[in-house]
């Protein structure tokens, strides 16, 4: 079953098991910045992307996402990284949405 993620999360809830653990954990990875966990510098997205023309920025963002949800959450498979349409694109602005397959055995 493929399952669609956005980094847009509100709330982060303690205990959940499964599934809904695991698009948990790759929706706090999609939200959070390469740099900015305390005790865990490595963990999140890398803003390596920011100031790129849009397609550039897109195809690095795209590539970094799929490496390091696959690196910190690897009872998941990665199948594609899209972009949602916000209407504010013009101003900077990408929303991941990533395609995501839970590996048998998780």
């Amino acid at each position: 079953m493929e399952l669609d993620i956005t980094g847009n999360l509100e709330t982060v809830e303690i205990g959940l098991v499964g599934k809904a653990e695991i698009v948990q954990n790759v929706a706090v990875i999609l939200s959070t910045i390469k740099g900015t966990v305390p005790l865990d510098r490595e963990f999140g997205i890398s803003a390596g992307f920011l100031d790129k023309p849009m397609p550039v920025a897109q195809a690095l963002m795209a590539g970094e996402i799929a490496a390091e949800v696959e690196k910190q959450e690897p009872r998941v498979k990665v199948t594609t990284v899209d972009f949602l349409e916000t209407g504010r694109a013009m101003d900077g602005v990408l929303l991941p949405k990533v395609s995501i397959i839970i590996k048998d055995g998780a």
